[in-house]
């Protein structure tokens, strides 16, 4: 699935020109179905690419823990349904960040620069916050998330999918906002957040490399608050001269 979603991608910006691709474009983000199931869409697609391969070691801890039981359905079923759990609550996050992302573009370009500055800023401080950090531990303690969220059978399953869903969008829902509202979605940026959420989640030091990242936003926020000809960089746009 992280194999096929970052080929998906990396297809959709590539052919800028596919009617799909199209409809992700900022100028022609409008109040439209249309729209909101292309975007959604893609955000499903993007999600998967971008989340799975830092959910991996949680998917696998609780796949190791289905061999002992006895079931008269295959093993891999609760796994395959805690899996999609958390890729469904992150798919469905793709229709609030649509339409943040069609507000944003809907306002003038020095508007739009200062809601930039302001993302960023308020992403950066989340970073460095009580709350992200205990996010944060959750979702890098697998271990310790299985033993004190244990639920067993269907609901169980259900349970846990959901409730580490959760940890995990409260940890890293700042950064989705920064790929939308500066990145305008760009296949540099998923690839940016993407690295920045493994990073914070899997290696030493997580929540260090989570509060370096919310002091470089809060830079970065400034220095577009300070010059708005920047948020056009971010977001791949070249500036008018």
């Amino acid at each position: 699935m992280v194999v096929a979603g970052w080929a998906a991608l990396t297809w959709l910006f590539v052919d800028m020109g596919h009617p799909l691709a199209q409809l992700t474009m900022p100028e022609t983000r409008a109040w439209h179905a249309e729209n909101l199931v292309a975007i959604t869409i893609m955000w499903a697609v993007m999600m998967a690419a971008m989340m799975l391969p830092s959910a991996l070691p949680m998917i696998g801890l609780y796949a190791a823990t289905q061999r002992s039981e006895a079931r008269a359905v295959p093993r891999a079923a609760p796994v395959a349904l805690f899996t999609l759990v958390y890729l469904g609550l992150w798919a469905a996050t793709g229709v609030p960040m649509y339409f943040a992302s069609v507000a944003l573009s809907a306002l003038s370009p020095t508007t739009r620069a200062y809601g930039v500055a302001v993302v960023l800023v308020v992403s950066g401080l989340f970073q460095v916050s009580p709350l992200k950090l205990v996010c944060l531990r959750h979702c890098r303690s697998p271990l310790g998330f299985l033993l004190g969220h244990w639920r067993a059978g269907w609901r169980g399953s259900l349970a846990l999918g959901w409730s580490h869903a959760v940890y995990c969008l409260g940890c890293c829902w700042a950064l989705m906002l920064v790929l939308v509202a500066a990145g305008s979605m760009g296949l540099i940026w998923v690839l940016l957040v993407a690295a920045m959420v493994a990073a914070e989640k899997v290696l030493p030091g997580g929540e260090w490399i989570a509060r370096a990242t919310g002091v470089a936003l809060v830079v970065l926020g400034v220095a577009v608050a300070v010059r708005p000809a920047l948020a056009l960089t971010l977001r791949g746009v070249a500036p008018v001269m």
